[in-house]
C-alpha cells in the first residue's frame, strides 16, 4: 500500500458480533481526507470496537472497510500504515523518550541516518524538545500522552486513530491537550478518527461527529448540527444538557407547527410540518443557554410564565431551575457578565425563547 498522509476512509455496512450480541451493527461512514472525525457515545456503545476494526485488531463479521478506495479487511494491522494512540499511552517504561519514539521506526528498518531527524521532528511537533533522555516515570500524564502521540506520528501514518487519549488526565490538562490536539491535527492535516464519551471534547475538536448507541450510528453531522438539531431523545440528552418538554401539536403552519405545553402555554416551533399531524404527542427540546429569563411584568414575545426554584453561580454563568405549574423543571443558563438582573428563589419570571432554538422530537 502506498504511503499518503491524508487518506479517505469508507465503512460500508460494517458489523462485529460477539456471540449473539452485535457490538457494531450496519455502520456506514465516510471520513474525508484531512478530517477530524469523532465517534461519540457512552461506554459499551461500540465505538472502541469500531476503531479496532479499522486498525485491523479484530476481523469484520459483515461489510468492508476501504482506505483510499482499497479494501483493507484482509490487510494485517502492521501493513495498514495506521497509527493508534491508546487511552493509557502504552509506553515502554524502561526506555527513554527517544527510544520510545524511535521504536516504530526501528521496526520499519529506517536507516540510522534518518532515524534521529524523524524522532526530533516528531518530538518537536508535540512540544517535547529537550526531554529525549527522560523515562516515562519522569514525565507528567500530559507529557506521556504526547510521547505516545509522537511515537505514532514518527511513522507518518496514513490515518491517525485516537482511543480516548485524554480520559486519564485531570480537567485542566484535558482542556490544554484539546487545544494542542486541535492545533496539531490542523497543522498536519492528517485524517483523524477520535473516540470519546466526552461530548465537550467531541464538540470542541471535530469537523464531524457520529453518535453511537448500542453499536449503531443514530446521528452524524457537524458539532453544530448534533448539538442544535438532535434527531431523537438519546442524542439530545447525551450531547449537552437538554430540557425535554412534553407537548402536543395543535396547529400546522407553512413553516412549522404550534405546540401546547400544558396550562394553556402555546409555543411556535420551526420544523417541517409534513412530519407531524394534529394532536401528535412530542418532546420539545430546549437547550438551557437558548432560554432567557425576564421579569414577569415586562417579558415579551414567545415564552411562558414560571417561578425560580433554584440558582447556582458558576463564575461565568448563573444556572437556574424554574418551574411552570405542575410541569417538569427547566434548566436555564444565563451569562454572569452584563447588566442582566440576578433572580432569587421564588421570583416570578417569564422564560423567553425563539422558535429557531426549539427542536421538536418524536416522543418515543
Amino acid at each position: 500500500m502506498s504511503r499518503k498522509l491524508s487518506s479517505e476512509v469508507r465503512l460500508e455496512r460494517v458489523g462485529k458480533r460477539y456471540g449473539e450480541v452485535w457490538a457494531v451493527r450496519e455502520v456506514s461512514l465516510t471520513i474525508l481526507p484531512g478530517e477530524f472525525f469523532t465517534l461519540l457515545g457512552p461506554s459499551g456503545c461500540g465505538k472502541t470496537t469500531l476503531l479496532r476494526l479499522i486498525a485491523g485488531f479484530a476481523p469484520l463479521d459483515t461489510g468492508r472497510i476501504l482506505l483510499d478506495g482499497e479494501p483493507i479487511d484482509h490487510v494485517p494491522p502492521w501493513k495498514r500504515d495506521v497509527g493508534l494512540v491508546f487511552q493509557h499511552g502504552a509506553l515502554w517504561p524502561h526506555l527513554s523518550v527517544y527510544e520510545n519514539v524511535a521504536f516504530g521506526l526501528r521496526e520499519r528498518k529506517i536507516p540510522r541516518a534518518q532515524l534521529s531527524s524523524k524522532v526530533a521532528a516528531a518530538l518537536s511537533q508535540v512540544g517535547l524538545e529537550g526531554l529525549e533522555r527522560r523515562r516515562p516515570s519522569q514525565l507528567s500524564g500530559g507529557q506521556q500522552q504526547r510521547v505516545a502521540l509522537a511515537r505514532t506520528l514518527a511513522i507518518q501514518p496514513r490515518l491517525l486513530l485516537l482511543d480516548e487519549p485524554l480520559s486519564n488526565l485531570d480537567a485542566r490538562l484535558r482542556a490544554q491537550m484539546r487545544l494542542e490536539l486541535a492545533r496539531l491535527q490542523r497543522d498536519l492535516a492528517i485524517t483523524t478518527i477520535y473516540v470519546t464519551h466526552d461530548q465537550a471534547e467531541a464538540l470542541a475538536l471535530s469537523h464531524r461527529v457520529a453518535v453511537l448507541q448500542e453499536g449503531a450510528v443514530v446521528q452524524e453531522g457537524t458539532p453544530e448540527e448534533i448539538y442544535w438539531q438532535p434527531r431523537n431523545r438519546f442524542v439530545a440528552e447525551f450531547v449537552g444538557a437538554a430540557n425535554l418538554l412534553p407537548v402536543r401539536v395543535t396547529e400546522l403552519r407553512e413553516t412549522g407547527v404550534l405546540v401546547e405545553a400544558g396550562a394553556g402555554i402555546a409555543l411556535p416551533v420551526l420544523t417541517d410540518p409534513a412530519r407531524w399531524r394534529l394532536g401528535a404527542r412530542a418532546l420539545l427540546c430546549l437547550r438551557p443557554e437558548a432560554l432567557q429569563l425576564e421579569e414577569a411584568a415586562i417579558g415579551r414575545g414567545a415564552g411562558f410564565p414560571a417561578t425560580v426554584a433554584a440558582r447556582v453561580f458558576e463564575g461565568d454563568r448563573h444556572i437556574y431551575e424554574v418551574r411552570m405549574g405542575e410541569g417538569p423543571p427547566l434548566r436555564v443558563e444565563m451569562p454572569a457578565l452584563g447588566e442582566g438582573r440576578i433572580f432569587r428563589l421564588g421570583d416570578r419570571v417569564r422564560v423567553g425563547l425563539s422558535a429557531e432554538a426549539a427542536v421538536l422530537l418524536p416522543e418515543a
